[in-house]
């Protein structure tokens, strides 16, 4: 919307309105609340475990009955939905990965225990094959190459086998083309008329994934890179291409990752399709300002909150955040 020039001065005094907090308040443009974040959460087996990620400050691997202590606890804060991210057992990585559609995974049997004991809760999923494949790409793998048709074959019965469980908020992140069309052909015709889905529409190839890889067990199993289907962060426009694309085919939702670095194709996403836009506070990011807070070097609260406000400004609608929990204490105190 155009911006209407100010008077001159002494007419136009601009700091007249920041004089105060609550004039602040009165007229700030943008505002973050618990129910805009989305939490981000790593379970694994086990009982009763809670295991530190080193390169995530303050994030840990989670047990599914740690998970629903952890997920009663956010909801009580304010925040609304979590989204879960396994660490698949070495045994079960294999190259047809299977175990991404067993109805008995880790992630399908933490759904279905989130909506038995806190049906008000929203559950959003990951859909790649990454967590299940030996190889640690998102799709299937043959003589180096990723074969995008037969991939999206597996993850449609992924995505059917989550929908079954319970999900609410499915989130193809694999990039691969044609997957949000036949997901949502799959799901329409297997009665899940309701589950939603979030796509990670253009995520970029980035370099701030790092110690999401070390929390799902992939970074040691990477053959090459995934330069063949995430999106080369120099290119806004076939970002943009790829939203229209997975709206065309079916996609309710639509995400940025990373986030901060992308905060201009979150802006464009919004303003070209007026669509619910999501961002994705990546790994690299939180840890990031966990360091600099830690050393001293930033106030944490402070860059905490300001980083999620700029999402906000920048058009999105949510924002995924591993700081949700403490950010959501913040907001209500």
């Amino acid at each position: 919307m155009p911006v209407h020039p100010p008077a001159p001065y002494p007419a136009a005094r601009l700091r007249r309105l920041r004089q105060t907090a609550a004039l602040r308040d009165l007229v700030a443009e943008n505002r973050l609340a618990a129910a805009d974040l989305i939490w981000p959460v790593f379970i694994r087996e086990g009982e009763n475990v809670e295991e530190p990620i080193p390169s995530m400050p303050g994030v840990a691997r989670l047990s599914l009955d740690r998970l629903r202590r952890k997920a009663e606890a956010a909801r009580e804060t304010g925040i609304r939905t979590i989204c879960l991210f396994p660490y698949t057992d070495p045994a079960l990585r294999t190259e047809d990965c299977a175990e991404a559609w067993s109805p008995d995974n880790l992630t399908n049997r933490a759904i279905r225990m989130l909506k038995s004991d806190l049906p008000d809760l929203s559950v959003m999923t990951d859909i790649a094959l990454d967590p299940y494949n030996i190889n640690g790409h998102d799709g299937f793998v043959v003589g180096g190459q990723i074969l995008n048709d037969e991939t999206v074959e597996a993850l449609v019965k992924m995505a059917l086998a989550q929908a079954d469980a319970g999900a609410d908020i499915l989130g193809p992140s694999d990039m691969m083309d044609g997957r949000i069309g036949a997901i949502r052909l799959g799901l329409e015709q297997s009665g899940h008329q309701r589950v939603a889905i979030l796509s990670y529409a253009a995520k970029f190839a980035s370099g701030f994934y790092g110690p999401f890889r070390d929390a799902v067990g992939a970074s040691g199993r990477l053959v090459g890179d995934k330069k063949t289907y995430q999106i080369d962060p120099a290119n806004r426009n076939e970002a943009l291409r790829c939203v229209a694309r997975d709206l065309d085919e079916g996609a309710d939702m639509v995400m940025v990752k990373p986030g901060m670095p992308y905060l201009d194709i979150c802006r464009a996403a919004k303003d070209e399709f007026g669509v619910p836009v999501c961002a994705y506070q990546v790994s690299g990011e939180y840890a990031m300002l966990q360091a600099a807070a830690q050393n001293g070097w930033l106030d944490g609260e402070k860059v905490m909150l300001e980083s999620l406000l700029a999402f906000k400004r920048a058009g999105c609608d949510a924002i995924l955040t591993y700081f949700a929990p403490e950010a959501a204490r913040v907001l209500r105190a």
